[in-house]
């Protein structure tokens, strides 16, 4: 029940970010949580020690969205918002840049060398602070 409304233009619910941050609240403060999420803004910097942007060619995202049934003005703002870098935008504006990155996204090769990347972070980071 983390949504106030539904927005038909999108066909999706309204997340109330207010209630996903009191919600989230306890786990965060624990550490050790992986957030997935298609923005950032409203999270807590305190939360983040490192930040992944995923990026995808905008051939490989128009044919993953509408596979997804995405049309219309749906489907062309998440193209546009891949253009114009919206979301690494919002992250670096969001967090220091120096925890910001952008990993490429467009083949399953990529999610393995990104799994491969974040799990060597996440080692070395431990190594550094445990």
């Amino acid at each position: 029940e983390l949504y106030e409304g539904f927005d038909e233009e999108y066909d999706c619910p309204i997340l109330d970010e207010d209630r996903v941050i009191d919600e989230l609240e306890d786990r965060m403060s624990e550490g050790g949580v992986i957030v997935d999420y298609h923005g950032c803004d409203f999270f807590p910097e305190r939360w983040f020690h490192i930040v992944f942007v995923l990026r995808t060619e905008n051939s490989f995202l128009y044919d993953r969205l509408q596979s997804r049934g995405y049309t219309g003005k749906k489907l062309q703002d998440n193209i546009q918002c891949e253009i114009f870098q919206t979301l690494y935008e919002e992250a670096v504006l969001s967090y220091k840049k120096e925890i910001v990155h952008q990993l490429p996204s467009n083949t399953p090769e990529d999610l393995e060398r990104n799994l491969d990347q974040i799990m060597q972070w996440i080692e070395q980071w431990m190594r550094d602070n445990n």
